[in-house]
């Protein structure tokens, strides 16, 4: 477990490591998700999504950029962290950044089946809206079901 989680702003010296954390993350969502043929890697999916129309902070666990977090004043878009930080407490460092930076509450969407994001979002108290089936964000040529969740900061957990 890392000592210290440092999450500051992102600069364009992470980009690398931003790519490598990315692709590696979004395939494991994938496979509980969508399926990995819906896989674009970040240099594709950052424009296609709007990476940098967001807020974007990176984590650094042990001295390395091990997450990123991208959120404007109500939407927690992207999330992701290094597969060697998973449970180290990084994406929760990143997650309770996004939620105290904006000025109102955060929603976010969910993959169904990614338990591990869904139970990160609700242990910082997120509930869920409502179920939604649609194509997938930045590669509509995919199916895909997320669930809609909303930051509720009464019922958050310290």
């Amino acid at each position: 477990m890392p000592t210290d989680v440092l999450v500051r702003p992102y600069r364009d010296t992470d980009w690398e490591r931003l790519c490598i954390i990315h692709d590696a993350a979004r395939l494991d969502e994938l496979r509980q998700s969508a399926g990995v043929a819906a896989f674009l890697p970040l240099t594709q999916a950052a424009g296609n999504e709007g990476l940098f129309d967001y807020t974007v902070c990176v984590a650094e666990a042990d001295g390395r950029v091990d997450g990123f977090v991208a959120f404007n004043d109500d939407e927690l878009a992207w999330l992701y962290v290094d597969p060697t930080g998973y449970r180290r407490g990084i994406g929760r460092a990143l997650v309770r950044h996004a939620v105290s930076s904006a000025p109102g509450p955060l929603t976010v969407e969910v993959l169904e089946g990614n338990e591990a994001a869904l139970r990160l979002y609700l242990d910082e108290g997120f509930r869920q809206l409502r179920r939604v089936e649609g194509r997938m964000a930045g590669n509509d040529a995919f199916p895909a079901v997320a669930l809609v969740l909303r930051h509720l900061p009464s019922v958050s957990r310290a």
